[in-house]
């Protein structure tokens, strides 16, 4: 997969859960995303996959983490662009914390 720069991305990983940001690096083992966030919930959405391409109809029902500048992530299974759509949805959820 090419990885294209400034591109958002949602990566799902094995045990880690789901993570929308832009990835620096990628391998099948594991990638770096920077001005990432874990998605622990959403509403508004039946999948990542429409997550990808439409974002959420329903963001005051999603929890999403406050934005970490960089990380890295093992085993990621599902690597998905988004559409620019997509990107402004979900950088507009508001952060999830207590």
């Amino acid at each position: 997969m090419k990885i294209i720069e400034n591109q958002y991305y949602i990566v799902r990983t094995n045990r880690a859960g789901v993570f929308f940001g832009k990835i620096t690096e990628y391998n099948k083992d594991e990638v770096t995303m920077t001005d990432v966030r874990k998605l622990w919930y959403w509403e508004g959405a039946c999948a990542v996959e429409q997550l990808a391409l439409e974002g959420t109809k329903k963001p005051s029902g999603c929890n999403f983490t406050m934005v970490v500048p960089e990380m890295t992530i093992s085993e990621p299974i599902q690597v998905i662009p988004c559409t620019d759509k997509a990107a402004e949805s979900l950088k507009g959820v508001d952060v999830w914390k207590r």
